[in-house]
């Protein structure tokens, strides 16, 4: 079985081994997921396990009676067809059988063993166009 799980970059920190090396940590949150949809070949063309990760509020209130909608009519129909809360986060991933997953199962970090081979794929952040001094550390005369 394939293993997938979506996660959020918490931040940096440093762990010491036994010798007082400092080893560099990414600490990430990961998981819970849950699977809000099964792609298969009949339906889709294709098989795949579409996971959702961070719970969101439905609407948030605003001034007066008016509320705002954090997650679209679309969506919520997509939730609720699943039986699963609103997720902030919704990725698919490509397995070769989606048998061992089931619409609603949770996944958590628990599946992965150390010593396991990971994939990982990540967005930086937009720093815009950026001067030399700024981004290379050039300096300026007098």
């Amino acid at each position: 079985m394939q293993k997938c799980i979506i996660g959020k970059k918490i931040g940096m920190t440093q762990i010491f081994d036994e010798t007082g090396k400092v080893i560099p940590v990414t600490v990430v949150e990961a998981g819970p997921c849950v699977v809000s949809q099964k792609k298969t070949v009949e339906n889709d063309g294709y098989e795949a396990v579409q996971l959702g990760f961070e719970d969101v509020k439905e609407t948030r209130s605003t001034k007066g009676d008016l509320k705002a909608h954090k997650v679209n009519k679309p969506m919520k129909g997509h939730f609720a067809k699943a039986d699963v809360a609103p997720k902030r986060y919704l990725r698919e991933f490509r397995v070769e059988n989606t048998d061992a997953y089931n619409v609603g199962d949770l996944i958590k970090a628990d599946v992965f063993a150390a010593g396991d081979k990971i994939d990982v794929t990540g967005t930086s952040k937009g720093k815009g166009w950026a001067g030399v001094i700024k981004r290379w550390n050039f300096g300026r005369l007098k």
